[in-house]
């Protein structure tokens, strides 16, 4: 009964670290297309000027190794950054920059009205 209840435990544990290394695979992955479209634009740049470098060396394939080597990258650094936050026990629903991914709303001001005798027209 016991050895039942533990790895029932086990597999939530892990399901739970899955779940919360798919979500910040997922963010990370948007975050870099969104918001670091500078840094997309500059490695896209290194890659043109690379590919062309390497054209004189291996003229079949320096684009594909290229963009090979960009996509790989890319994709590398975003599992290594989901890895580590993953491990370090950081869960997204912690973070308060990421409110829209959880769908909750942010609390926005509520309005404080004054009173109507300071504000009011008063018509004599």
């Amino acid at each position: 009964m016991t050895l039942s209840q533990t790895s029932d435990l086990g597999r939530t544990d892990s399901l739970q670290v899955l779940k919360s290394f798919l979500i910040w695979t997922f963010t990370l992955a948007v975050c870099l297309l969104v918001v670091g479209f500078p840094l997309v634009v500059l490695m896209a740049t290194v890659g043109c000027l690379l590919s062309m470098v390497l054209q004189s060396v291996m003229p079949a394939s320096a684009v594909l190794v290229v963009a090979g080597g960009l996509i790989l990258f890319n994709v590398m650094a975003v599992a290594i950054a989901a890895g580590v936050l993953t491990a370090r026990g950081v869960h997204p629903s912690d973070v308060k920059w990421l409110t829209w991914l959880n769908g909750e709303a942010e609390q926005l001001q509520t309005s404080v009205y004054a009173a109507c005798p300071l504000t009011c027209e008063l018509n004599k």
